[in-house]
């Protein structure tokens, strides 16, 4: 390479690449917040810090640093004050407390001190204090019982989310010394470390809370609940109402499956939430979209203000101009604010536009958002402002190009995917290929950088290499209408498989991928695709599978969530063995020729390790060369940058000796 000629993003510059996420705007317009995720490389640890954009400074600096977490950014009602989550405790052992302070002081005053931790929390209208959600204590029964026979009765035992309230004390800010200190309402001085009083609204009750919200006047709580922390128990969700003075619950006559946010509509007479149609035949129940439903509380009516949206919508939160909501269009994630009557203003571009959140102020008059456009990564805005420049992280680099094409699968299903190619792509020659597949199913692959999508694969230095990479978008994938997502119900295996190598063979037909140099990968779901194409198909060279699906029978039993494989598949094992055996890859063991590496977290209870152990072995049986690693301490990703740059590191080297021909001598020592 000649001297100061420009390179593509090395893995380590891969992982370094900050995201930006939960970006929240103060009621009064004027304040900005996010969290920026980046990489120590010192401590091998990635770090969240909240970051604050102050509109009339036009400045921005972190709010927390170094090895101090932060995350969950939320301003006050009055917009004095940012509240926002930090673990404590010890090294091993650190929960989040909630953390409260102004934008001028130097010191946080911690608000919370909750043994298992707070996962979310929000402001009392009033500023007076957080509604939050926190593991229930475990029972002293449970305590006892663990210092002299410790086990753990399956189904039984349970940690549920509760719902609790706390007060704090009147906050005053000491410019002598540069912090918040707690006073009471006499004004007299009662240090930093008062405990405040917490009241226990939900503690007890057989529900456990995933998203709540609070009435602008204070007086009532909306929260989804499922039976239990369970995974299989998420689609039994349910509403209730809390009448937080008289200490009233009500469950709601839903009968919805529900998911996502929930909000009150600012008079605190309606409740949206996002919901999905409770079939009797549940094995279907989630490969669909669900819809946005209005429930008006005194009349018990049901409104469904968007029956046309073919797409899965969230509410985030309801103005006095309407409700900001979130959806995706294929590539797209877009917002807007919906009217009662169905009517859609849209507050983002209809196309080329990813954005991941965003946040309103009560009246409706300003938003910011986190956004992506194609070929680059996250940038935080306000009113349509840029006030991030994390696109400069690329200068002096060369970036792949990203575009989306499409194909037909087999059976005329049309199927999209993204394409990336070098700076310099000749369309008259033949690369090498490699596809990489997502996750989910319900999910897509987007043509923007950000490793939030992709911490596995190295897409950057696969096209350095002289590969071309294909993310295709098979059907289950989420963004591209019901139908769509519901199109692989008893399919998996042999349609995925279809819609993967059709997109292949489009390339190959235009001249652009050679047929003899193809391989695939993959993490989840996507680690399932790829071990399928590992056992099914002889068309690749190499491939590699992540923490994927071999066995839907073995699975079936050691997963925490079987429920998802009933409702793509259509019943249980003992039911239908055909159909467990006809969509696993371990069925097709005998055919395997292909050169395989297996990647699997050792802690991932989605996917848990036999599926590995069991694809290992079968290959070996079949004299196919394979590669085994376990990553240790590892669920279904990494908080370990150094951990990250293994799984690269791994998957580089495979491609690049198997479809390349280079040396894989040092491969164990990643």
């Amino acid at each position: 390479m000649k001297v100061n000629e420009k390179a593509y993003l090395s893995i380590e510059e891969i992982i370094s690449l900050p995201t930006l996420f939960d970006t929240s705007i103060s009621d009064n317009g004027k304040n900005v917040a996010f969290v920026k995720k980046t990489a120590n490389w010192q401590d091998n640890k990635y770090r969240n810090h909240v970051w604050i954009y102050e509109k009339d400074k036009g400045i921005r600096y972190p709010l927390t640093s170094r090895d101090i977490d932060s995350a969950s950014p939320s301003w006050s009602p009055d917009s004095q004050y940012i509240a926002y989550l930090s673990p404590v405790g010890d090294k091993d052992n650190k929960k989040n407390q909630i953390f409260i302070k102004s934008i001028d002081n130097y010191s946080g005053v911690q608000i919370t001190d909750e043994e298992e931790g707070v996962s979310k929390f929000k402001w009392d209208p009033t500023s007076k204090g957080f509604y939050y959600v926190a593991q229930s204590k475990e029972s002293e029964m449970i305590k006892k019982r663990k210092l002299y026979e410790d086990f753990q009765h399956i189904g039984k035992e349970y940690q549920n989310n509760c719902l609790y309230y706390i007060e704090i004390p009147k906050l005053i800010h000491n410019d002598e010394f540069g912090r918040l200190e707690k006073f009471d309402s006499s004004g007299e001085n009662k240090g930093e470390c008062e405990t405040s009083v917490v009241y226990q609204l939900t503690d007890g009750m057989d529900f456990h809370i995933h998203e709540f919200d609070i009435s602008n006047d204070g007086k009532k709580v909306v929260f989804m609940a499922t039976p239990t922390s369970n995974m299989g128990d998420y689609i039994n969700g349910e509403l209730y109402l809390l009448n937080i003075k008289a200490g009233e619950l009500q469950k709601m006559n839903i009968d919805k499956l529900l998911g996502g946010s929930v909000c009150f509509s600012p008079e605190g007479r309606k409740i949206c939430y996002s919901a999905s149609i409770k079939e009797k035949d549940y094995y279907k129940t989630h490969i669909q979209d669900s819809t946005l439903e209005i429930y008006d509380i005194p009349t018990g009516e049901l409104i469904q203000p968007l029956t046309d949206f073919d797409s899965t919508v969230i509410p985030i939160r309801w103005t006095s101009k309407g409700i900001l909501i979130r959806w995706q269009n294929k590539t797209n994630y877009l917002i807007g604010l919906l009217s009662e009557d169905g009517t859609v203003e849209m507050l983002s571009e209809k196309v080329d536009s990813f954005i991941m959140d965003a946040s309103i102020t009560r009246d409706g008059n300003h938003i910011s958002y986190n956004k992506a456009i194609t070929n680059e990564t996250f940038e935080i805005y306000l009113d349509d402002k840029k006030i991030t420049s994390e696109n400069s992280f690329f200068k002096e680099k060369l970036k792949s190009n990203r575009e989306i094409i499409s194909w037909q699968s087999s059976d005329g299903l049309k199927i999209e995917g993204v394409l990336s190619t070098p700076v310099e792509f000749d369309a008259n020659k033949k690369y090498p290929l490699l596809v990489i597949i997502h996750g989910g199913p319900a999910w897509a692959s987007f043509p923007i950088f950000s490793d939030c999508f992709n911490e596995k694969y190295p897409i950057e230095q696969f096209i350095e290499k002289g590969f071309i990479v294909l993310e295709p978008n098979y059907r289950g994938s989420s963004g591209y209408g019901n139908e769509f997502l519901k199109a692989n119900y008893k399919k998996l295996g042999i349609a995925y498989y279809d819609d993967v190598i059709s997109g292949v063979d489009k390339l190959v037909e235009k001249g652009i991928a050679d047929k003899d140099r193809v391989g695939v990968m993959g993490w989840s779901n996507g680690g399932y695709i790829a071990a399928f194409c590992s056992t099914f198909s002889s068309r690749f060279k190499a491939i590699s599978v992540g923490g994927g699906i071999t066995n839907w029978r073995t699975h079936y039993v050691n997963t925490d969530m079987p429920y998802f494989i009933r409702m793509h598949l259509g019943n249980n094992p003992w039911n239908d063995p055909e159909i467990y055996a006809k969509t696993s890859p371990m069925t097709y063991i005998k055919s395997a020729c292909t050169p395989t590496l297996i990647q699997h977290g050792e802690k991932d209870a989605r996917v848990p390790t036999p599926n590995a152990f069991e694809l290992y072995q079968g290959l070996k049986d079949m004299e196919v060369d394979t590669e085994l690693v376990i990553f240790k301490g590892m669920a279904y990703s990494s908080d370990q940058p150094g951990m990250n740059v293994a799984i690269m590191k791994q998957n580089l080297m495979w491609f690049s000796h198997y479809i390349l021909g280079e040396s894989v001598k040092d491969f164990r020592v990643l």
